[in-house]
């Protein structure tokens, strides 16, 4: 039963102090359940998740107190184990997040400053005041923020406070990718040929790339997640690489040192994950395939990769061992990889802190490696050896951010969750988030809403799960990157493990455009579609049926509905009849059975089209026809009407669209950095007006034109949303 999750309800009251969760029953070895759930007040929260099948040894004492030195889901999730052990914790936040979930988890909570993360999550200051203020014994860091930061673990070790995660040594060894690849070679860890130093100016970095040969990759050298990371193919971009990487550095990690490597092409991202004690022991606990990327983010991973055979996992596996004795390392970390075609490895990074990938080790391993990391950080010897860490099912992570996938594979999106519904109804899910319905996703953090998890017995079954996951995920009120994670899970090349970190940009070269429909989807579409207008249009007619109604209706008889369905530019003609909760649907010459509930108050309806079971959501319904339905992923908008509504809607006249050409708008949320130009310059095509920053990442807006700037609407350090007028042409 190892490896099996299970979804976990938790009642947590709202008050800091007293505030406990619910003690679940452990019905078998490999099972945690709820034994009941009685009646709350309104004050107390229910958040459901997921939690590994380990056992806790009451016995063994750790911490009394615990402070988590992060936001969101990472930290709801380091709270969760601490829980399980029986370890009070602190939640530290900013002003803005004083509602999020993790405060609301955590026994006592501190503020640690306004939004902006140099002065609430980085400020190391307010939070050595927390540690001290609430008496915390120990600091778990998650990932990102401190996580990494040698000068915050040196200030825990002079308060005599716990770093739950390596000693400064390793943290400053292994954090800088310069010195850390040198320790690489020492210890015959493959390496990847590059420039070992620091690159001092942009005229450096283009000479040193010249050197080493084009492309090459410009990277944060304190970096990690995708921050501070540029391809340059030639000398220009290798100039613009450094000065983006650089600001991007220095504003995510307060380092902006860089370094230049090879870029190797098309090759595989392959990370091994390691634990490693205080009494020189070290495991490495197999792969994790992370090869789908998008601006060098991780997007999708699983455990273990379908492309290493044993010989190769183990040699992976004993140079990170070897890589991690190294540096007398002890806590969990994980060792990135870059693997060609050929199988070939070389090493990338090391990473000194838990990954956000971590939870897809979990299942096939049975660990908590949060548990293994307070272990580690008490004293404690590790409780395995190399033979006992199994390959038991396969698991498969997708990263649900709040983003546009349509833009770039997914610029940042803000707003507010008006609706929200994890699909922990299913088997062998498990979800990983700080958020609930009425949370705020906003331009000053990382724009992830959860991490969706799904595992089974192979990979088939594992992927299957998540395509039913992400069909019965409700999120409304921002937008979201499912239609692409859908497409990718089922995509024919990914399904083969053909795959690779440019995998996104070859399979859609001119950017995703959503799910492309088949001849018989677009029929199920439209026969869902009208099945669906029908059925309101019913509902409304008996509604106004009231015997005590003063004017009485008299209900229509219509025995079949003719219906003019419009889809991509492209009118359809549909008739629709019913019989019981049956719609039957004639369309392009087709005629579709459609079947379902039909409870159009609900998020999620199932609805069976000719024997074929869809899970569907209606987003939005409007008077005037139109409909918003998320079918198979994506979302398609359909305007529907009866006959002769569509024949009198010929005589409307439509809404001329706005003229783009002269005019740029900003397509995400963030802040304005720079501003490159003033009103009566001259432009050309591609030259870059405006810089934004949004979640940390910086973008260089450019003209679309060659043109005269008339008026600039914006200056540096304004906050932008989507769609804002930046700058005007003439």
């Amino acid at each position: 039963m190892a490896g099996l999750w299970v979804g976990e309800a938790a009642l947590v009251t709202a008050g800091r102090r007293g505030r406990r969760w619910l003690q679940p029953l452990l019905r078998s070895a490999a099972l945690w359940t709820l034994k009941h759930v009685p009646h709350y007040s309104r004050q107390h929260l229910v958040v459901s998740r997921s939690l590994c099948s380990v056992g806790y040894d009451s016995n063994e004492k750790t911490f009394d107190k615990i402070l988590v030195a992060n936001r969101g889901e990472i930290a709801c999730r380091v709270i969760k184990t601490c829980k399980k052990m029986g370890i009070k914790t602190v939640a530290i936040h900013s002003d803005v997040d004083a509602s999020s979930v993790h405060v609301k988890m955590a026994d006592e909570a501190v503020c640690v400053g306004p939004a902006p993360t140099s002065k609430s999550y980085l400020n190391m200051d307010a939070i050595m005041e927390a540690i001290k203020k609430t008496g915390a014994q120990a600091v778990h860091p998650g990932y990102g923020f401190l996580s990494e930061n040698k000068e915050f673990a040196k200030c825990l070790a002079a308060a005599d406070v716990i770093f739950i995660g390596p000693d400064t040594h390793a943290i400053q060894a292994m954090g800088d990718k310069i010195e850390s690849k040198l320790l690489a070679k020492n210890a015959k860890v493959n390496t990847i040929p590059g420039f070992d130093g620091v690159v001092k100016d942009a005229d450096e970095a283009v000479r040193i790339a010249r050197e080493i040969g084009y492309p090459v990759m410009i990277k944060a050298s304190a970096g990690g997640g995708g921050k501070g990371m540029r391809i340059a193919w030639d000398d220009e971009e290798t100039r613009d690489g450094f000065r983006f990487s650089s600001k991007e550095a220095a504003s995510s990690f307060g380092d902006d040192r860089l370094l230049i490597e090879k870029f190797i092409d098309n090759p595989r991202h392959i990370e091994v994950q390691v634990l490693g004690d205080k009494h020189g022991n070290a495991l490495w606990l197999n792969e994790r395939e992370c090869s789908i990327q998008r601006r060098n983010q991780k997007v999708v991973e699983e455990a273990p990769s379908l492309f290493l055979d044993s010989e190769t996992r183990r040699a992976m596996g004993e140079q990170a061992v070897a890589l991690a004795k190294a540096v007398n390392y002890s806590s969990a970390g994980t060792v990135e990889f870059l693997v060609d075609s050929k199988k070939n490895f070389y090493f990338l990074e090391m990473n000194t802190r838990l990954q956000v990938e971590h939870p897809v080790t979990e299942c096939i391993t049975g660990l908590d490696l949060v548990q293994e990391m307070i272990r580690v950080a008490k004293g404690y010897p590790l409780r395995h050896k190399q033979a006992d860490i199994p390959i038991n099912g396969w698991a498969v992570e997708c990263r649900v951010y709040a983003e546009d996938p349509y833009k770039s594979f997914g610029l940042p999106s803000i707003g507010r969750l008006s609706q929200y519904q994890e699909p922990l109804h299913l088997p062998g899910v498990r979800v990983d988030s700080g958020i609930q319905p009425g949370s705020d996703i906003s331009i000053y953090y990382d724009p992830m809403i959860s991490k969706l998890i799904t595992y089974g017995s192979d990979r088939r079954e594992a992927l299957k799960r998540m395509e039913d996951a992400l069909d019965n995920y409700v999120i409304r009120g921002v937008t979201h990157n499912i239609a692409l994670l859908r497409e990718v899970i089922i995509n024919s090349r990914f399904v083969k493990g053909d795959i690779n970190t440019k995998f996104l940009s070859d399979v859609y070269p001119d950017g995703f455009k959503g799910h492309q429909l088949t001849e018989n989807e677009r029929n199920q579409l439209l026969a869902i579609a009208s099945s669906l207008f029908v059925a309101s249009q019913l509902r409304a007619h008996h509604f106004q049926e009231d015997e005590n109604s003063r004017v009485p209706i008299v209900k229509p008889q219509v025995a079949n509905w003719e219906l003019s369905v419009k889809l991509h530019d492209e009118v359809y003609t549909v008739v629709a009849s019913i019989s019981g909760p049956t719609f039957s649907v004639e369309v392009d010459e087709s005629k579709l059975n459609v079947t379902g509930a039909w409870n159009l108050a609900s998020p999620l309806l199932s609805v069976n089209v000719d024997g074929t079971q869809r899970m569907i959501q209606c987003l939005s319904r409007e008077a005037g026809g139109n409909m918003s339905i998320q079918f198979l992923g994506t979302v398609y908008k359909v305007h529907i009407l009866t006959k002769l509504a569509a024949e009198l809607n010929k005589f409307m006249l439509e809404k001329a669209a706005e003229d783009t050409s002269s005019i740029l708008r900003s397509p995400m949320p963030g802040m304005v950095v720079a501003v490159s130009v003033k009103p009566g310059d001259l432009v050309a095509e591609g030259q870059e007006i405006c810089v934004i920053e949004a979640m940390k990442m910086q973008n260089s807006m450019t003209a679309g034109k060659t043109g005269k700037v008339k008026s600039v609407h914006c200056k540096a350090g304004d906050t932008v949303g989507e769609g804002d007028l930046l700058v005007e042409l003439e």
